[in-house]
């Protein structure tokens, strides 16, 4: 690709943070690497910058551009897209550092289009889009955009790096709900903050549902106020009493794996029930997949159970006690679904619409299970009851033909259904525990359907009117365990915990672990969710109240921090090219004093792409742990987990933030953007320079212009007409003669000797101007004298008149034309047009049939 560089432009300064070595090898590696594709041999080895660069200490950005369409051509055609590049080396002493850097499209909309999309920022930035240069947001507005943005509030100056908050230690905090809370969903946000989400259960629609806190702050999550309602609508969260979804008695929600931030909740809106979707990260509604219409009967989907996932389906029960099913990645039913009726319908009468779903779901070793208690407004009655859906065949388990009794009487009613596995972690079965006028009863079956005693969790022994909710399993050091949230009858709010690797209540845990430093004891717990990064439970329950457990101790508040980094150094650049990452340094706890922490007990886990630990290194007092030995090339992903067992929390102040920052060897961060070049002639370039600050001041990089080759729609077009006059007068076939004119001439006009007037017609019938048009007359050169060197625009022609004294008869005189296109680059080789001829005739024509004029 054709670059131009700006005079000033001189090698970049080396990276503060590298070795003398290693900088030496930027200089000349990084140089070539930023270059166009094309251009990497023909180009000095030298990068360009901003002449704020020559100033020691401040920050550089460098532009490069790179031909999408084309690789490897040195100019781009009408129609190409461009690839452009800019790279930033920080030179900031802070660290980190605030840090932003703008491109503006110039000519966005005339010579070149922004290409939706294509926005790439490095890992740690937020990109941002405009429509008028200013006003920037975070939805990408499309080919309309005229600049984009990327910020990042924590650069580090080496500029390779990804940083993550520590989670500091989750204390209990009581939120204005509305409705009481159900179990929390944690959602880890790009810049390493972990927000706890959660959605009401039971209310109606209209009211507001869904709440976010901020574990990392404390406080509520930016885009309140909060509660806000939700809506089947894809958008951005209302506020007010203006939803249109209700939600059941014990929601379970699945995150998507290949969407992060979005997450699936079920949901009963006007005419059908199906799975909602929130997207955590947008703050929006992204939808609503109807699975069954409501309106049936004898028996009508109300409401539903679920939702659970497994194979990349999610999964639930209607009320009739069919199984329903969204295909996640397509967020579409399923085909052939609802399925079988696998429970008793469960409060089920037409026209008790928005009615609540008794029992729960879950999924083991691959299958969908689920409990049900047929109450009064149900179309059957009976005991509770345990069903099984098989996703294999699309049909009821073998073994569970029909729905298997899982209660006393049919006055028992149900919040739960859980697994079961033998001490080596293999699932074995299937229980719920239901409550009546006395204690809580435990039944279970293996997974082929037959009776199973129920393990010694300690459910059976909890005192009348207590409810049990569904576990949280956790599986850490070998030990694989259940964590039931349990309120009701003498118990405020209560956690159980069993142990299926040893088969007895968890070593070290309380037979029942209240919380009373928590609301006063009053959570009334309805469920847990793991985070595996801190090592803590986070809980919440009809009190409205969010408080973090000791999953160990069962002590609340969990006196533990965390963070998660992943490291995906090719995430980093975007100019298509390699050789950028030359190996991985370390990672390294910041703005923390590990004194306060019981280094014996925190772990320091690295994983690759595939979630396979690479090792698990000591936490060494100084905080960094080295990386260096881990092939980049083997492993081109890592995660480090980094978990603390805190002794003292007083490094988490309003001001003071401990952080995870990971970090690779390799070239200067890259932002790209692609742009289209417009199909207009007229484009004969496209220019693009970036602009930016950081705490160095305002920078500014190289201008970069590329060359636009016209191609063939944009190219002249030029035909040569050669004509021979047909009568012997000097004035009719003078310049501007009338003639007539002809290919052949008149047999006799010439005798067997003469003079011949001749007229060339050129025209050019392309889009643009013909350039130094010549004509060519290897037979005449008098032609090619009187016709000199001119410029003929598009759409139009020129004639030229010369004559010859002819010696010899027949003569067959042939005419073209040279030319060059106006917007071609300097260089560009004329084009030739296709040949014209005429035959100046004698009586030897009368032999010459076969001497036809062109």
């Amino acid at each position: 690709m054709a670059i131009r560089l700006m005079p000033a432009e001189r090698s970049r300064p080396p990276r503060r943070r590298a070795a003398v070595a290693v900088s030496t090898v930027l200089l000349a590696v990084g140089a070539g690497s930023l270059q166009p594709l094309s251009a990497l041999a023909a180009t000095p080895a030298s990068a360009p910058h901003s002449a704020a660069a020559d100033a020691p200490g401040t920050s550089t950005l460098v532009k490069t551009a790179q031909n999408v369409t084309h690789p490897g051509q040195s100019t781009a055609g009408h129609g190409d897209t461009v690839n452009w590049t800019v790279g930033y080396h920080s030179s900031a002493s802070a660290d980190p550092a605030s840090a932003t850097i703008t491109d503006a499209i110039q000519g966005a909309g005339e010579s070149q289009s922004f290409v939706p999309g294509s926005l790439s920022v490095p890992p740690g930035w937020t990109p941002s889009w405009s429509t008028d240069g200013t006003t920037f947001t975070s939805a990408d507005p499309g080919a309309a955009t005229t600049a984009v943005r990327a910020t990042d509030p924590a650069a580090t100056s080496d500029g390779t790096g990804v940083r993550a908050s520590l989670l500091p230690p989750v204390q209990a905090a009581a939120r204005s709900t509305g409705g009481d809370g159900f179990t929390p969903i944690l959602y880890r946000t790009p810049s390493g903050d972990v927000e706890a989400w959660n959605i009401y259960h039971h209310t109606g629609p209209a009211v507001p549902l869904v709440v976010c806190n901020d574990l990392s702050s404390g406080q509520a999550c930016a885009g309140g106020p909060w509660p806000r309602p939700l809506n089947t609508t894809p958008g951005p969260l209302g506020s007010g009493s203006t939803g249109n979804v209700y939600t059941p008695l014990t929601p379970q929600y699945v995150l998507d794996p290949g969407r992060p931030g979005v997450v699936y909740y079920p949901a009963v809106a006007a005419g059908a029930v199906g799975v909602g979707c929130l997207d955590m990260g947008a703050r929006a509604n992204c939808g609503f997949v109807p699975l069954l219409a409501s309106n049936g009967t004898p028996s009508s989907a109300n409401g539903l159970a679920g939702i659970v996932a497994t194979g990349g389906k999610a999964y639930g029960v209607a009320s009739t006690g069919q199984v329903l099913c969204m295909d996640i990645a397509a967020r579409a039913a399923c085909s052939g679904q609802p399925f079988a009726r696998i429970v008793p319908p469960n409060h089920d009468v037409p026209g008790n619409t928005n009615a609540l779903y008794q029992g729960s779901t879950v999924v083991i070793d691959g299958k969908v299970f689920a409990s049900s208690a047929p109450q009064n407004g149900s179309t059957a009655g009976g005991p509770p009851a345990l069903g099984c859906f098989d996703p294999a065949t699309g049909d009821v388990c073998a073994g569970w033909t029909t729905p298997h009794p899982a209660g006393p009487s049919a006055s028992a009613y149900t919040y739960n259904a859980f697994g079961t596995w033998d001490a080596a972690g293999h699932a074995t079965g299937v229980c719920t525990t239901d409550t009546t006028a006395g204690t809580p009863a435990t039944s279970c079956y293996a997974l082929d359907g037959s009776p199973a005693a129920a393990p010694a969790t300690g459910l059976d022994a909890l005192s009348a009117g207590t409810l049990v909710f569904n576990p949280e399993v956790v599986s850490t050091d070998g030990d694989l365990r259940s964590y039931f949230a349990v309120w009701g009858g003498p118990n405020p709010g209560d956690t159980l915990c069993y142990s299926w690797t040893h088969a007895a209540p968890c070593a070290g845990f309380p037979a029942l672990a209240g919380h009373p430093g928590v609301n006063g004891g009053a959570t009334r717990d309805y469920g847990y969710s793991y985070d595996a990064t801190t090592g803590c439970l986070i809980g919440l329950g009809d009190a409205g109240v969010l408080f973090s457990m000791d999953p160990a101790s069962g002590r609340s508040p969990c006196v533990h921090s965390g963070a998660t980094v992943e490291l995906r150094p090719s995430a980093f650049y975007c100019d298509g090219a390699g050789g950028h990452v030359q190996g991985y340094t370390q990672a390294r706890l910041e703005d923390i004093d590990l004194a306060h922490a019981d280094l014996t007990a925190s772990t320091v886990t690295v994983s690759d792409t595939g979630g396979d630990v690479v090792a698990r290194p000591a936490l060494p007092a100084n905080g960094i742990i080295d990386l260096s030995g881990i092939s980049a090339a083997d492993h081109p992903s890592l995660t480090v987990t980094v978990q603390l067992v805190l002794t003292d929390t007083s490094d988490f102040t309003t001001d003071n933030h401990p952080a995870l920052t990971a970090s690779f060897q390799g070239d200067d961060p890259q932002v790209c953007l692609r742009t289209m070049v417009a199909a207009d002639c007229a484009t004969t370039q496209v220019t693009d320079t970036a602009t930016g600050a950081d705490s160095t001041g305002a920078l500014t990089s190289n201008a970069v212009s590329v060359d636009v080759e016209p191609g063939a729609s944009c190219r002249p077009h030029v035909t040569v007409d050669k004509q021979i006059c047909t009568v012997a007068s000097p004035h009719a076939c003078g310049p501007g003669g009338a003639g007539p004119w002809a290919k052949t001439s008149p047999v006799g006009l010439l005798g067997l000797l003469g003079t011949a007037y001749w007229r060339i017609t050129v025209t050019n019938d392309g889009p643009v101007d013909a350039v130094g048009v010549t004509v060519n007359d290897h037979t005449t050169p008098q032609c090619h004298i009187a016709a000199g060197t001119f410029t003929l625009a598009a759409g139009a022609s020129a004639q030229v008149w010369c004559s010859s004294f002819l010696l010899a008869l027949p003569l067959t005189n042939t005419a073209s034309a040279t030319y060059g296109a106006a917007l071609d680059p300097p260089g560009t080789p004329p084009v030739t047009s296709a040949p014209s001829s005429a035959i100046a005739c004698s009586l030897l024509c009368i032999l010459a049939k076969g001497d036809r004029a062109a």
